[in-house]
């Protein structure tokens, strides 16, 4: 996955086009450029003991400065994300944080079809085609790429607007090439969201984020087996507490300043609040009951850019005339802006309670900030290797080792 929309909630205004576009018209259009169906994550991605091993993603070149790697290019690259799904929201709130939105452009993608049988389609747009490319199907740049693929095309994927090819998929480092490969291209003051000093310990915590908060929810909503399911209920619920208690004493993350790893929590915690734990049974804790992750995501919603890539809304269909989901009944009245309004009390944390971004140093060449970006062990293609029950971090993660630093 990533995501493949279904996974959160899309905009109201869409759903009237989504209605509109039928599995018929999918279908045409699939035969038409030689599109599959999308592979299911519950069929496909589960291994013998009933656990959900996510995929691998399928395009990991890294952007660099070496022979071969991608090379950052004003205008050339595009972000293919969705609405509902956080592993996509991520890059285009750290594109427009750092300033790059007439650099890299983005489209948002949709069901295609009524069942999104195809996966990831372009049903709000005129004749069902993406305006950047003219595709019908994100699946369409990964079949330009390796005409061999058969995995699941998914968000976010950087589309290759010259080649109309998916170049990089990889979410566990897509922002980082953002944030370090695409900084001669950023303003001179733009936040640094990735300090060089520091990327060994913001890699290690993502890498310990993934598998249990970011893709713990998958986890357990995927599963196929009660052992798999109590294993991600634990490792989920345990990582909450842990950052509940980092919180306690740090405004954000690592100190002061929003980092990479700011952006991937958020973005979670966002969607488990207000949709994905109803999807997975019992819950030990809402997020409004920790004390200091409910300040955290509150503080980070108050800021513009992460409320513009917060979507609340419900679809509002579902369930019969007396027993309809809490999504038709309640949703639509919740006043979201006056419940995650911040009370301003974490700017206590802070030493510089108005400035959330560092800033990079006077004088600093790209040269001095670019470095080779780390590989992660979640795209190893051994199934072994992307066990979740294998994380390891070296600092328990309630405990900020740049206490002090950042």
């Amino acid at each position: 996955m990533s995501c493949n929309f279904g996974c959160g909630n899309e905009p109201q205004e869409e759903k009237k086009v989504l209605e509109e576009y039928t599995d018929e018209e999918a279908q045409k259009h699939a035969e038409e450029v030689g599109v599959d169906p999308r592979p299911r994550e519950t069929i496909s991605e589960i291994d013998e003991r009933g656990v959900f091993i996510r995929q691998p993603n399928a395009f990991i070149q890294p952007f660099g400065d070496k022979e071969g790697d991608l090379k950052a290019e004003a205008g050339r690259f595009a972000i293919y994300w969705a609405h509902g799904c956080h592993w996509s929201n991520r890059p285009v709130i750290v594109r427009d944080i750092l300033g790059l939105q007439d650099v890299i452009a983005d489209t948002a993608t949709t069901h295609s079809g009524k069942t999104n049988i195809y996966g990831h389609g372009f049903a709000d747009q005129p004749e069902h085609k993406d305006k950047l490319a003219g595709v019908y199907f994100l699946s369409q740049f990964y079949k330009n790429a390796d005409p061999d693929f058969k995995g699941r095309a998914t968000t976010p994927t950087f589309v290759d607007l010259k080649e109309k090819k998916a170049v990089n998929n990889d979410y566990h480092r897509l922002t980082n090439y953002i944030e370090v490969q695409f900084r001669p291209f950023q303003p001179v003051d733009a936040p640094d969201l990735y300090p060089v000093k520091f990327r060994k310990e913001i890699d290690e915590f993502n890498d310990w984020l993934f598998p249990t908060i970011n893709n713990g929810h998958y986890r357990m909503a995927f599963c196929q087996s009660w052992v798999a399911y109590n294993e991600a209920y634990e490792d989920f619920f345990d990582a909450l507490e842990k950052l509940d208690k980092r919180l306690e004493t740090n405004r954000f993350i690592f100190g002061d300043y929003i980092t990479d790893s700011d952006i991937r929590l958020y973005v979670t915690l966002v969607r488990w609040e207000t949709s994905y734990y109803r999807n997975v049974g019992p819950i030990k804790k809402r997020i409004t009951e920790y004390k200091n992750i409910w300040g955290y995501v509150r503080d980070l919603y108050s800021l513009p850019v992460f409320k513009k890539y917060t979507f609340f809304e419900f679809p509002k269909e579902g369930g019969n005339d007396l027993f309809r989901s809490f999504a038709f009944r309640i949703a639509p009245q919740v006043p979201y802006d006056e419940l995650w309004a911040t009370d301003g009390e974490r700017k206590k944390l802070s030493k510089t309670p108005d400035e959330v971004y560092l800033r990079h140093p006077d004088g600093e060449t790209y040269e001095e900030y670019a470095s080779e970006i780390s590989k992660t062990k979640w795209n190893s293609p051994d199934w072994s290797e992307r066990d979740p029950r294998k994380v390891t971090i070296s600092v328990d993660p309630s405990i900020n080792p740049l206490k002090g630093k950042l």
